[in-house]
């Protein structure tokens, strides 16, 4: 029964949708090291093509960029998230949320790690 319901569920909801990674650790950096960056894969296998209509920083240290067209069945698209790394030392852990066209609440990713002062990784 349970089987049933999941699959009902999916064909309903047009399959599954989902990125390569949430949480991303940069480990320790420094100052020095300056910007950096990771993209996020987005994977639609669903049937349907999907939307990222917007990628929002909990942060102004945090810039985003994101595949702006649909992206077609069995395709990916992409996030791309670039710490400015321009304060510290301190441990840091930013998130990204995500809005798409296949669910009414965001994905969340986060961007961790820690900043130590220049020469002391």
């Amino acid at each position: 029964m349970k089987i049933v319901l999941i699959t009902l569920l999916s064909m309903l909801l047009g399959g599954p949708v989902g990125f390569n990674e949430t949480v991303h650790d940069f480990g320790t950096i420094t100052l020095k090291d300056g910007p950096q960056s990771v993209t996020f894969t987005l994977k639609n296998d669903s049937t349907e093509p999907v939307t990222i209509f917007a990628a929002v920083s909990s942060c102004g240290c945090t810039g985003v960029e994101w595949t702006r067209e649909a992206i077609a069945p069995g395709k990916t698209g992409f996030v791309k998230a670039t710490y400015s790394n321009d304060e510290g030392p301190y441990p840091f852990d930013k998130s990204i949320r995500v809005y798409t066209s296949v669910q009414d609440k965001p994905f969340t990713l986060h961007l961790k790690g820690v900043v130590k002062k220049n020469g002391s990784k």
